[in-house]
């Protein structure tokens, strides 16, 4: 497995595809590793080098002592990118991976060819919610917080027609690292990008789900709005609507991607 180490973060990434397409980063949300693009990875190698990584304390990548900021795992892209010399590139982000994506589109401009905003808001929850989550993981750990994580992630419509890939998902969840969880936590508690994000100039699609529970419609309209130009596709999932949608999303990204 591949690893960029730098003085204390140890990154675990995968680039596949196309050798010298254009890359194409996929940014993961809270809780997950870099597995929950795997519905987008067929069509995507077929047009790009497909750029994959763990987030700082998720997956296998290192669990650095938080609390975590935005910006830090901004710049944590950004040195993926210098490490692996890569000098711009599309950055697709879900969720935290959004929020990552507009601090990118507003600090690092010159490194984006195109910015895609999914199940991501500016601002997101309440600090007493995060604490409330945050104090939940650290007493129980996350098989404490995986049954309501998944209630939000995915509708009961497909929570019953799918249930393999339910199950996958909350594994998934419960193998995430607890500390890294809590920092990441920490991270998006602190964030307000409400005022940053007017600064993006960077090709912008923002991708909502209408029964997203996290992240309200009106929270997506309000990125859509405040991003000059930025395009906006509505999908009838949940928080997770790469997995509930994978071809309506995939479909949704290659098109803004290749126009």
């Amino acid at each position: 497995m591949p690893f960029i180490e730098s003085t204390n973060l140890r990154v675990h990434y995968q680039l596949t595809g196309r050798p010298g397409a254009p890359v194409l980063v996929f940014s993961n949300s809270l809780g997950t590793n870099l597995s929950m693009w795997d519905p987008q990875l067929a069509a995507a190698e077929q047009l790009f080098q497909v750029l994959r990584y763990d987030s700082r304390g998720h997956g296998l990548t290192t669990v650095t002592p938080g609390p975590y900021s935005i910006e830090l795992l901004g710049r944590d892209v950004l040195a993926l990118l210098d490490q692996l010399k890569i000098q711009s590139a599309h950055f697709c982000g879900l969720s935290k991976g959004g929020m990552i994506g507009m601090w990118l589109g507003a600090h690092a401009p010159d490194r984006l060819r195109n910015l895609v905003l999914c199940n991501t808001a500016a601002k997101i929850g309440t600090r007493e919610s995060w604490d409330g989550r945050i104090k939940s993981v650290r007493e129980g750990g996350m098989k404490a917080i995986a049954p309501s994580v998944i209630e939000r992630w995915f509708t009961p419509e497909f929570r019953r027609a799918s249930p393999a890939i339910v199950a996958r998902t909350r594994q998934m969840i419960e193998n995430s690292p607890p500390d890294g969880y809590v920092a990441s936590c920490e991270a998006i508690r602190d964030m307000d990008q409400r005022e940053a994000i007017s600064e993006i100039r960077v090709p912008t699609l923002v991708i909502s789900g209408t029964k997203d529970p996290v992240i309200p419609l009106g929270e997506s309209l309000f990125l859509s709005q405040r991003i000059s130009g930025a395009h906006s596709v509505d999908l009838e999932t949940a928080h997770l609507s790469n997995i509930e949608a994978s071809e309506e999303f995939t479909s949704a990204i290659i098109r803004f991607l290749t126009a």
